[in-house]
């Protein structure tokens, strides 16, 4: 099973990296080249544990939909939301948060898939599926870093509470 491993470091406490990292709304933001958009369960706000959120994205010129859980929620140190229905074989995809002494904090992500199809699925992962996930993986966390560190964060969890 094929696992990409993250580390982003970000200046900003780490309730509030938890928090925007939980966000549909942000996460939304940062999928603009997917046109993702949150179509059942939680649509908006923060997600939290045993709720699900199921997507619908446009991914290599297919319209596709993907519902997943929370199904571990720490606040703000873990989270993880697994696939309960999609087109891979599996998604479990683990966040973790780090407090730093100077204010930081480091989030981590561990995202396991598994692509169906056999053989082919796997050739699949390692030519292109891997490094693609990893991109997008890295333009979320961009932009969770980029609201977490400036005054931007307010638009999205101001409007939540």
């Amino acid at each position: 099973m094929p696992e990409i491993k993250l580390i982003t470091t970000i200046n900003a406490p780490i309730e509030r990296v938890f928090d925007l990292s939980t966000s549909i709304d942000l996460h939304k933001l940062s999928t603009g080249k997917t046109n993702e958009e949150a179509i059942a369960g939680r649509t908006s706000g923060l997600i939290q544990l045993d709720e699900t959120v199921t997507w619908k994205a446009t991914h290599f010129g297919f319209r596709q939909t993907l519902t997943s859980k929370i199904t571990a929620y720490e606040r703000p140190n873990h989270f993880r939301d697994e696939m309960l229905k999609g087109t891979f074989k599996s998604i479990c995809h683990d966040h973790y948060f780090f407090s730093e002494t100077d204010g930081k904090t480091v989030m981590t992500d561990i995202f396991r898939f598994e692509s169906p199809l056999g053989i082919l699925g796997r050739a699949f992962n390692s030519i292109v599926l891997t490094r693609y996930l990893k991109r997008f993986l890295e333009v979320r966390n961009a932009l969770i870093k980029e609201f977490a560190e400036g005054e931007k964060w307010r638009e999205i969890l101001d409007s939540n509470n």
